[in-house]
């Protein structure tokens, strides 16, 4: 007779015993970039921590075998816009790229000993930035130029299309505009690219040009109200994009000869902000067929204009999608699984060329998320609703403590033009396998929704983010699923502000709160911040600095004295972004209350955490934290080194 299984042990929440440690966090935080293909092989860049967050690339040849195509030290990272993309671009088995230590551009071609300088030395280091590199077939190389200049501001940088020759020189093709973006060349001597002015951002109102051989330009679409990503030429000289003008990110194609064109609207989101460069949720094949990135799915759109779906279960994110034969070659990730180098053929096949990492983890450890709709406070926007994913607390060796509510983390993620990524996030595993609840929120603003959602957030940041991470806070705590007394906020950059908003501007709903490079002082951000966002708060705040009074409104700093918030602050002392006076100024502002707060400077680091150490000491240190001010124990057996939480 079998005798009966016990269950597994009671153990509070907060202090489950869990694999997912901070170290594999780091182990996972490896994380598959952009994707390409050259002939029979494949590439993409890898992100590394364990190498101080160097960029890799790696090839996988048609064999199977798979290289270090790009060994250390080089690191193909750009800091164009400072957020970078397309920094790499491989055709022939030549390969360009902008190495992150000088920003110049480097070719390594096959056989050769090692990368060749292209770009001269610049007299300011770092000062001449290249990114969306894309080779011409004839040895030169479209790029987009970002140029600084000693002591310049914001605004002098220049932003220019240039045709960089084999030898190193550079034609000017584009200048003028306050940005460029997404060079790409067409056939009998055209020419197409993005441009937009200050104070939008790409994704307001971005432009789509188009120079012929004589040096005529027409703007294709976009403008104020529009914006247009990724234009993509075919082989019979149509130039498909996405363009937001039906209140959606949906697929355009312009043809020779004719206006521009709705080719396929499915009422949703079918791209995404332009943070980057490089991106590709779209694929133009030989032939007319354009294969569109959908939650599990492939949708093609044939020559003739009929549509089909060709399912993936189970990869609902799908990014850089590049042709390849009769399919595709894609990064593929999801709820449970890191991105992997996947091909898809439009017969439903599927191969992956770069599998997730085997992180040691039976399925039964991760949580799932939910999509769940909240209510939230309509405020004239006509949405009176937001969203969010909900993982629950998830653990197959513990049983929940009767009686108790699990803690509660909302994650706020950055932008604010952006939006939650459900591929798996080990960092949330970290905290629900450890019995806490997570709920990410897409507050009105993020992005996915549609322009309306998005446009919901202008002149109302501050606002209406924190409406909804309360309201979303509020709404699980009446439903009965988390503890109302254990309801913690966590960011990063924009996420960071709404958590320092959230508690100065809307005490009552969060117990504790946790800022990565979070912002403190916007009249200081709108003042001293790269020339990407210098204009950003214009449309999300007010004119700067007509608005000084809003800015100051809604500025943390501003609300100092209602900040009676246990508080982790957590920054880079290299961050160009968010400077470290930002979190300073809120540090100092904790220990002249006397409020529970800890402080970690991170030294090398700049936007965003990408050394190993740092990300692992965060991270750990948070932990530290909510279980002092929370008053749970950490769980036994791990090598975590308590922060010492000042009072």
């Amino acid at each position: 007779m079998t005798p009966p299984v016990s269950p597994p042990p009671a153990v509070p929440y907060g202090s489950w015993p869990t694999p997912v440690t901070s170290a594999l966090v780091v182990r996972a935080a490896a994380r598959l970039g952009e994707v390409a293909v050259d002939g029979d092989d494949v590439w993409w860049s890898e992100s590394r921590p364990g190498e101080g967050g160097r960029s890799a690339l790696v090839r996988r040849s048609a064999g199977g075998a798979v290289t270090d195509a790009l060994p250390a030290p080089w690191n193909a990272r750009t800091r164009v816009h400072e957020y970078g993309g397309a920094a790499w671009a491989v055709a022939g088995g030549t390969l360009w790229f902008t190495h992150f230590a000088d920003q110049r551009l480097y070719r390594l071609d096959p056989g050769a000993d090692g990368p060749v300088a292209v770009t001269p030395e610049p007299e300011l280091p770092a000062g001449v930035r290249y990114a969306d590199l894309t080779p011409t077939g004839d040895g030169a190389l479209l790029a987009v130029r970002e140029t600084h200049t000693a002591g310049g501001a914001a605004a002098d940088v220049v932003n220019e299309v240039v045709r960089v020759l084999p030898d190193g020189g550079a034609e000017v093709l584009v200048s003028g505009p306050d940005f460029v973006s997404d060079p790409r060349p067409g056939p009998d001597g055209q020419l197409a690219w993005l441009q937009w002015d200050h104070p939008h951002m790409p994704w307001d109102a971005a432009q789509l040009v188009v120079r012929d051989a004589s040096g005529a330009e027409t703007v294709v679409a976009g403008g104020p109200g529009e914006s247009v990503v990724q234009p993509t030429w075919d082989d019979a000289g149509t130039l498909w994009f996405a363009c937001d003008r039906t209140g959606v990110w949906a697929l355009w194609r312009r043809e020779p000869g004719a206006e521009a064109e709705v080719a396929l609207d499915l009422g949703r989101d079918l791209a995404g902000p332009q943070w980057l460069f490089g991106s590709r949720s779209f694929a133009v094949l030989p032939g007319g067929r354009v294969v569109l990135a959908d939650d599990e799915a492939l949708v093609v759109r044939e020559p003739d204009g009929s549509v089909a779906e060709v399912p993936l279960p189970g990869w609902p994110v799908l990014r850089y999608l590049t042709p390849d034969g009769d399919g595709v070659v894609c990064s593929a990730g999801g709820p449970t699984s890191e991105p992997v180098a996947l091909r898809a053929g439009l017969d439903g096949s599927t191969a992956v060329l770069r599998p997730a990492r085997d992180l040691g983890l039976d399925r039964s450890w991760l949580s799932v998320p939910e999509h769940v709709v909240f209510p939230t406070e309509d405020r004239g926007t006509g949405i009176g609703e937001a969203h969010a994913h909900v993982y629950p607390p998830t653990n197959p060796d513990v049983t929940p403590p009767a009686g108790e509510l699990p803690p509660l983390v909302v994650m706020v993620h950055g932008g604010p033009t952006s939006a939650h990524d459900r591929t798996l996030n080990p960092e949330i595993q970290y905290f629900t396998s450890r019995g806490f609840c997570v709920a990410h929120v897409d507050y009105r603003g993020s992005t996915g929704h549609g322009r309306r959602y998005r446009d919901a957030l202008q002149g109302r940041w501050g606002v209406l983010d924190l409406d909804d991470v309360a309201a979303c806070a509020r709404y699980l705590a009446d439903a009965g699923r988390v503890d109302p007394a254990r309801m913690a906020i966590r960011g990063g950059s924009a996420g960071g502000y709404t958590t320092l908003a959230a508690l100065t501007l809307r005490p009552g709903t969060f117990t504790a709160g946790a800022s990565h490079f979070g912002v403190a002082d916007l009249a200081a951000l709108a003042a001293d911040t790269h020339k990407f966002e210098s204009r950003y708060l214009d449309g999300l705040v007010a004119p700067w600095p007509a608005g000084a009074a809003v800015y100051a409104e809604r500025s943390p700093v501003s609300h100092v004295d209602a900040l009676d918030t246990p508080l982790a602050v957590f920054q880079g002392a290299e961050d160009a972004v968010v400077p470290p006076e930002q979190a300073e100024v809120m540090v100092a502002a904790l220990r002249a209350r006397r409020v529970p707060h800890v402080y970690l400077l991170f030294e090398g680091e700049q936007h965003g955490f990408r050394q190993a150490g740092n990300i692992r000491a965060a991270l750990d240190g948070e932990l530290s934290f909510y279980a002092q001010v929370w008053g749970f124990d950490l769980p036994a057996g791990e090598d975590i080194e308590p922060v010492t939480v000042v009072r």
